[in-house]
Order: structure tokens, then C-alpha cells, then sequence
């Protein structure tokens, strides 16, 4: 009995001298991940060489956002597997997907979200646009709106250098002809956003730092829904894009909405996240 407290503290000496395991960083647990065999195979089928680009950039991306590694790299990965599947990269830089963190029920998990480019590059793949356009209209550049065409003038010079925007327009024209412009006034824009957006009904940053980018995809977007070439490409597109109705979108210079419904609880450091964004 005597002998039991040396023996204890040698114990307790011998196990403070091991090394200590470090925690694993982001970008290791989400190159467990991706390395797993059964991931590379699927990423390899589907990217062949540009497999390995898209690994290196699902790393970086997890590595690089400490709001999106509040979520399980499986899931993260595993909405990153939507964009593997449209072949788009999702370098949040390059505005073409994004995978954005969001709050449900006091749990954080990941959702995938198209850019403005990628809806555009998707129009290009199917081959059958002849234009594609969209952007502000300002004050003076609008002579009439055609109800029974659909027909748009923007003929008119703005009113000044530094004339109001007024509205947002879309445009398409097909190789076969078909054309469309819409046209939505801002007041048109905010009674479909305060409807449908919960990121706009929320005060999320996105829309208050990216407003005339939002306004712009959410009118490109509402087009190409409507009237655009529903190819089986862009089909899987518009189901893979989880926002909000149809029209909480990333602004197309890449600045994903971080900010989740219960804003109120978003740690101060969120709020500067645009590239965390």
C-alpha cells in the first residue's frame, strides 16, 4: 500500500510525457474526406483530370471560411457534389456555385447555391442563345413597355451621369429567333422580394451591401425560369439551387449570404465575412 501513491504518480509522469495529439485543421478534415477511395472515384468519373482541381478547391474552400467549417465536412462535400455534377468550380471568387452555411434550428449545416455566372454559363452550354443580358435601367433609358409583346424599349439616354436606377431588365434571344425582355421597376422587384426572398425579409448583409446584384440575378433568374431552354442540364440546375423561393441568390460578384434567419444570433465576427462571406 505504501508503494500505491509512487506507482500512481509514475502513471500520471508517464502519460504526461506522450505527445499530445493535435486536433486535425479544416483542411485536413475535409481531405479525409475527399480522399476516402470511394470519393475519389466518384470525382475522377465525373471531372477525370479536372478531378484533382476540384479537390484542391473544396479544401481551400473549408480551410479558408471559418463560418462554413461550423458544418460537418461530409456535408460540406457532399453539397459540393452538386456542383460536380454541373461541372462548375466552386471557387466562391469566380461566381459561378457556392456552398453557403446556414442555421436550422441551432444546428449549422450547408447548402448549395448557383451564382449569377453560373446560370449564364449553363445558358451557353445548351447552345441555343444567340444573347444574354441583364442589368440596372436608369432613369431616362425607358420609353415604353409593350404589354401584349413583352417588347422592352431601353432606347432613351440616362437622365444625367448620375441618374436613379429604376428598374432591373433580363434579356434573352434564341438561335431560333424566340426573344424576351423583362422588365421590373424597383418597386416591382421589392413587392417579389418582400414576398418570396426570406434573406431580403430577414435585413440579411447580402442584400444590403450587393443590392443592385441581387435585384439583377433575381430578374435573370425569374426569365430564365419562365421562358428560357429548359435543357435537362439547366432542369438540374434550378433543383440543385436551394434558395429561398426563387430568388435569394448570391450576388454575381461573389458574395454568398452567410447571414442565416436568426440573424440576432450570428457571432459579431459574421457580420465581416464577405469573403468569409
Amino acid at each position: 500500500m505504501e508503494n500505491t501513491p509512487t506507482n500512481v504518480s509514475g502513471i500520471i509522469s508517464q502519460q504526461a510525457a506522450k505527445p499530445k495529439t493535435k486536433p486535425k485543421t479544416p483542411a485536413q478534415l475535409m481531405q479525409s474526406v475527399v480522399n476516402v477511395e470511394a470519393s475519389q472515384a466518384l470525382l475522377k468519373n465525373s471531372l477525370k483530370e479536372n478531378a484533382g482541381a476540384f479537390t484542391a478547391s473544396i479544401i481551400d474552400l473549408y480551410a479558408s471560411d471559418t463560418y462554413l467549417q461550423n458544418c460537418a465536412p461530409q456535408a460540406v462535400f457532399a453539397e459540393a457534389l452538386k456542383a460536380v455534377s454541373l461541372k462548375l468550380p466552386i471557387n466562391k471568387q469566380l461566381g459561378f456555385a457556392y456552398i453557403i452555411p446556414r442555421r436550422d434550428h441551432g444546428v449549422w449545416k450547408p447548402t448549395f447555391q448557383l451564382g449569377y455566372k453560373g446560370y449564364i454559363q449553363l445558358c451557353m452550354r445548351t447552345g441555343a442563345y444567340r444573347y444574354i443580358n441583364a442589368g440596372p435601367v436608369y432613369e431616362g433609358e425607358l420609353k415604353r413597355v409593350d404589354k401584349l409583346s413583352g417588347e422592352v424599349d431601353l432606347s432613351g439616354e440616362p437622365a444625367g451621369e448620375n441618374a436613379p436606377v429604376i428598374g432591373y431588365f433580363a434579356y434573352m434571344e434564341t438561335l431560333n429567333g424566340f426573344r424576351k425582355c423583362l422588365y421590373w421597376s424597383t418597386d416591382r422587384l421589392l413587392q417579389h422580394v418582400k414576398r418570396y426572398s426570406d434573406s431580403y425579409k430577414s435585413g440579411s448583409k447580402i442584400w444590403k451591401d450587393n443590392f443592385e446584384e441581387m435585384a439583377i440575378k433575381t430578374v435573370l433568374r425569374y426569365l430564365l425560369s419562365h421562358w428560357g431552354v429548359m435543357s435537362t442540364e439547366m432542369e438540374q440546375a434550378f433543383q440543385a439551387d436551394n434558395v429561398e423561393a426563387a430568388d435569394q441568390m448570391i450576388a454575381g460578384d461573389g458574395a454568398p449570404d452567410y447571414i442565416p434567419a436568426q440573424a440576432e444570433e450570428v457571432p459579431a465576427e459574421a457580420e465581416v465575412s464577405a469573403d468569409a462571406q
